[in-house]
């Protein structure tokens, strides 16, 4: 697992690798504009070269843009749905030009629509965003359920994808909050299993390509997306070190977006707490095995 932190881009692209190696990241998450406003950055041909040079001169595995949150692929309004469009497709190139393994992407809420209408214009703006970009895949984020969000399910992502033409640049993002609050107990073995059995019956085992890593506030079932730190929330350093220590997540960039303790992100000390946690969740595991 390539255990790492969400790092701001300030200053510069390749300033977020440094930030990264500074805390001891194996992967980072950025993002490629103000996640909150619909400017999009300009970056240059020598910001991207810069980032390029920095990640081959690092010890950081893997790079994972975030798609902004205004973003909404399921809107009937053709105004939203051009600049919900026009911002993925600035975030795939970006991903092209600096070898991102995925953008991470919201789909959007439904509002008060019917599911199956809003699942097909999500997948077909997303497979429009991607004819007009190289490699760079799209990550649909499994959310918590909330507010008429789209993609709570897995069998909700699965659509989402066959509308989008079920390609292999479409893939999933697990994020450990997300996935307790839809009601998953993450914290046990029992719940994992249960979990990767609904995902991959739905989407298949290939899809599953990054993780975020955050504990809860609220409890199980919630539906309420609130990170907290690892192992200060519902879901707690046992689970969480269940959680880390699943082998088949081996391999994968695991972000973490917990609020770190001045509010600002994770610091060193908390990824050195998620790596700890990994290890003693998989001697754990062997124990169990034994």
């Amino acid at each position: 697992m390539l255990i790492g932190a969400h790092v701001s881009t300030s200053g510069g692209l390749a300033k977020a690798v440094s930030r990264g190696e500074e805390i001891g990241c194996r992967s980072i998450q950025i993002f490629n504009q103000s996640p909150r406003a619909w400017r999009p950055t300009a970056f240059t041909d020598e910001d991207f070269a810069a980032f390029r040079e920095a990640m081959r001169e690092s010890t950081i595995e893997s790079v994972i843009i975030h798609a902004i949150y205004l973003i909404n692929t399921a809107t009937p309004d053709r105004d939203l749905a051009r600049k919900s469009r026009e911002s993925l497709i600035h975030a795939l190139r970006v991903g092209d030009a600096i070898g991102a393994d995925g953008v991470v992407l919201h789909p959007g809420s439904r509002k008060q629509e019917e599911v199956v209408p809003a699942i097909v214009r999500s997948g077909a703006l997303i497979r429009e965003a991607l004819s007009e970009s190289e490699r760079c895949p799209v990550l649909i984020e499994q959310m918590a359920g909330h507010a008429n969000i789209l993609a709570h399910t897995f069998e909700e992502i699965a659509g989402i994808i066959e509308a989008a033409g079920g390609g292999k640049r479409l893939g999933l993002c697990l994020d450990s909050c997300h996935l307790y609050a839809a009601g998953y107990d993450i914290g046990s073995y029992d719940g994992i299993d249960r979990m990767l059995e609904d995902s991959d019956r739905a989407l298949g085992k290939r899809r599953l390509r990054a993780l975020h890593l955050n504990d809860s506030k609220e409890p199980l079932g919630s539906r309420r997306d609130r990170h907290a730190d690892i192992g200060q929330g519902e879901v707690g350093e046992t689970g969480m070190a269940r959680f880390l220590s699943e082998p088949r997540f081996d391999g994968l960039p695991a972000t973490m977006e917990t609020p770190g303790p001045e509010r600002k992100g994770p610091v060193a000390a908390d990824l050195d707490l998620a790596n700890r946690l990994r290890r003693r969740g998989q001697s754990a595991r062997r124990r169990r095995k034994s």
